[in-house]
This record gives structure tokens, sequence and C-alpha cells, in this order.
């Protein structure tokens, strides 16, 4: 689903301009050139950004910001005809998440975008319990693992080392603490037993894409990292 972006500009051509070019990636967009009717829109409709002009007739984005505050987080870039300091520092004491200067490149406040939406869409998945490396994603409520978007079946004892293993990226782990922390401390069986299960995880989440995620450190044990970051 796209996303949603409300512009509040009184600009009307400048509004038109960002509407086209939003709408041309992709987004879904609606645009108010009053603050009070975009306050009563932000209090009915679901968006998943504003782009937010600060002089705005009835009434200006600072007061519109300082209000949606009461009710929602949702990300603001507000948008800013004069470069000072002091205009930029209330903008972002109010609530505002970021704020671009009239006149801007249109690639750049694309950038500005996409780079909230990816914020607030990390944070979601974080209060969902949602664990992420690289392209590898864990629900944890759910039970669910994807890697490239691919839902990949896992064991329950599989599934348990692949959670331990990423809630402690980029460190390396000994077959003892997994042994301890997956098996438990009077586990009795084959000592080997982390060195297999670290096989079948390889060969359902690395074997089969490029990019590898599980590595050993010879002589220690095991780690999981992106080494792309």
């Amino acid at each position: 689903m796209s996303s949603r972006i409300l512009i509040v500009e009184d600009e009307v051509q400048l509004a038109r301009l960002m509407e086209l070019e939003l709408d041309h990636e992709g987004y879904a967009v609606k645009v108010s050139h009053n603050g009070r009717e975009a306050l009563e829109l932000l209090k009915e409709e679901e968006f998943d950004l504003v782009l937010l002009d600060i002089m705005l007739p009835e009434m200006d984005g600072i007061e519109v910001c300082g209000r949606l505050r009461k009710f929602s987080d949702i990300p603001v870039i507000m948008v800013t005809a004069k470069d000072a300091v002091p205009e930029k520092v209330e903008a972002l004491d109010t609530g505002a998440d970021d704020y671009i200067t009239k006149p801007f490149a249109i690639e750049e406040l694309l950038a500005r975008i996409r780079a909230l939406l990816r914020r607030k869409e990390r944070e979601k998945r974080e209060d969902n319990n949602v664990l992420l490396i690289a392209d590898l994603e864990i629900d944890t409520d759910k039970y669910k693992v994807k890697r490239a978007d691919q839902e990949v079946e896992l064991t329950k004892k599989e599934f348990d080392l692949l959670v331990y293993l990423v809630e402690n990226q980029g460190i390396v782990l000994s077959r003892e603490d997994i042994l301890s922390n997956i098996w438990g401390y009077d586990y009795l069986g084959e000592t080997n037993i982390v060195d297999v299960y670290i096989r079948y995880l390889r060969s359902k989440i690395d074997d089969p894409f490029e990019q590898k995620l599980i590595k050993t450190v010879r002589g220690v044990g095991y780690v999981i990292r992106d080494d792309q970051e």
C-alpha cells in the first residue's frame, strides 16, 4: 500500500508541483492550502507523513504542528521560506522531525521523505517485536521468519537459535554460550549439537542467498552480522 502524504502549502503552484512529483513517485497525496483545514484532515484521516509550510492562512504551521503532537506522532517535515536558525529551532522544538528551506530541490525533499518513512517503519517493527538484520526479518510474536521477503520455515529450536544470534548481532558467541542459552545448562546430549543446528540454519537462511549472515570465528564460535553495513 502506498504511503499517504498530506501537503499543507498555501502557494498553489508549489503545492501542485509537489503533488505531481510525489504522485509520480507512487505516494498517495492530498493537498490543503489552509492550516486549520489541515489540522481537521489530520484528525479525521490516516496519513503517513505531513509536509507542513510554516506561513499558512488561519493557523500557521508551528501551531498546527504543536496541536498535532497532542494526538499524533506522524512524521512532519516543516517547509520554511526563512533560513533563520531561531525559526528552525522553534519548528523542531514544537515537534517537527525535519525541515527544508525554500527554494529546495525536489530530489532533496524526496530523500528526506524516504528517510523519515524508513525510520517510522523501523520504529513500528521494533514496537511489534520484529528483529531485523540486512534483509532478514524475524517476527517473534508470530513466529515468522522472512529473508528477502521470502518466508522461511524453521523448527522451534532453529527459530530460538536464530533469535539468540540476531539479538546479539555483531557479538561472537561461543558454543558454550549458545548451548547453555538454547539447550540449557543441564543439556547432556551431543556436544556438537550447536554446529549441527548452525548448519541447519545456514541451509535455510544463508545458502539460498548471495549475502551470508552467519559467520564462523575459528576457535571461538559464531556471529551473525551484516558486513554490508
